[in-house]
């Protein structure tokens, strides 16, 4: 009998419903996009907090993903950066 190996995609669907990683792909989106303009613009997550509002142990936790911030929250973060929340149509995988 041979050895199946499954793939992470294969366990993330065995797993979790399309909807609940929708929702992770997109949090993903999000904060990868928010460290991605932190890092451009030189900014230490301390000054962030300066300029933001938002404490530095929020904003760590925002970055590592331990935390589900309120909208308010990534929205005052994202201002800060020069960047703002736009809802958008989702891309459907299976045609991208």
């Amino acid at each position: 009998m041979k050895n199946k190996y499954l793939t992470w995609d294969e366990v993330e669907k065995k797993i979790f419903t399309p909807e609940e990683i929708a929702e992770c792909d997109l949090k993903v989106a999000l904060i990868g996009e928010l460290i991605k303009a932190r890092h451009e613009q030189g900014i230490s997550q301390r000054k962030l907090a300066e300029i933001s509002g938002v404490i530095q142990p929020v904003i760590a936790r925002m970055e590592k993903g331990n935390t589900t911030p309120q909208i308010g929250t990534v929205i005052k973060v994202l201002a800060s950066l020069g960047k703002k929340l736009a809802i958008v149509p989702m891309e459907n995988k299976e045609s991208a």
